[in-house]
């Protein structure tokens, strides 16, 4: 295989995750900073191989790894801002390791070219923003879902540590299930505008499994943001409609597209 220059940034970016993830002691900032390197490189990557760079004919190029090689950056984005504000224990390992078989998933699938992003067609001008309103709601859901899963393994421990705790690790339960669900309001309205733009700019509707998915993802987190509202919902009960919700939307394009380009080999 070439080593093109999208291949070279995937490398590099994949080395600085790995030192990234590599246990060292919590006071020790250099994987902090090979977080940043990796994220940096992956970001480059990513852009040139979204955007057909090298490619023989001008245009867009996605597909489900690309998808989700955007979400695991734009959560290490979000992760890097949060943690200025408070602590995360165990976070960083866990995102440097998804970041890695991320960038790696998206240079072995760099998904299906689409010339028609570079033409000059009716709504093809507002579809790039209709995919990256897309990509930023799986990336902040993917967040919430971080978050869940933290806030699921903090009540585990107070449980079992009895009432005198009080936090989980640095970070108040109760601060950590506001921002949980803070992500998930913000996530709902950028899947809105998606949806939005991705009705207005069909030439057709079509009832097919994005589509379904899609809007029973946007249901689940409805939903949810109702029950949290009037019903007071928390706790584990709020918690799965979190994993509900994401894994509808997870469904609905990255999953379908594996299927479509690896188990079907079709475009």
């Amino acid at each position: 295989m070439t080593l093109t220059l999208p291949w070279g940034l995937g490398l590099v970016a994949m080395l600085a995750y790995t030192a990234a993830a590599w246990p060292v002691a919590v006071k020790r900032r250099w994987p902090d900073l090979a977080l940043a390197i990796g994220w940096l490189a992956h970001g480059a990557a990513l852009w040139l191989d979204i955007a057909g760079y090298g490619a023989a004919i001008a245009g867009a190029r996605f597909g489900f790894a690309p998808a989700l090689s955007a979400t695991v950056w734009i959560v290490i984005a979000v992760h890097a801002i949060e943690s200025r504000l408070l602590p995360l224990p165990a976070v960083r390992l866990l995102l440097a390791v998804s970041a890695t078989l991320a960038v790696l998933l998206a240079a072995l699938y760099p998904g299906e070219s689409r010339p028609l992003a570079a033409g000059t067609a009716p709504g093809v001008a507002w579809l790039p923003l209709h995919w990256l309103m897309g990509v930023v709601s799986y990336g902040l859901f993917a967040v919430a879902v971080l978050h869940a899963w933290l806030l699921d393994g903090a009540e585990r421990r107070l449980r079992a540590a009895g009432p005198a705790t009080t936090n989980t690790g640095g970070v108040p339960l109760l601060q950590l299930e506001r921002l949980t669900f803070r992500f998930v309001e913000v996530g709902f309205v950028v899947l809105s505008t998606a949806l939005v733009l991705g009705v207005l700019l069909a030439e057709r509707w079509r009832w097919d499994h994005k589509t379904v998915l899609s809007l029973l993802g946007w249901a689940t987190f409805a939903v949810l943001i109702v029950g949290r509202h009037l019903r007071g919902w928390r706790g584990r009960r709020a918690t799965r409609w979190v994993y509900a919700g994401a894994m509808l939307l997870l469904l609905a394009y990255a999953g379908a597209r594996f299927v479509i380009e690896v188990v079907l080999q079709r475009g």
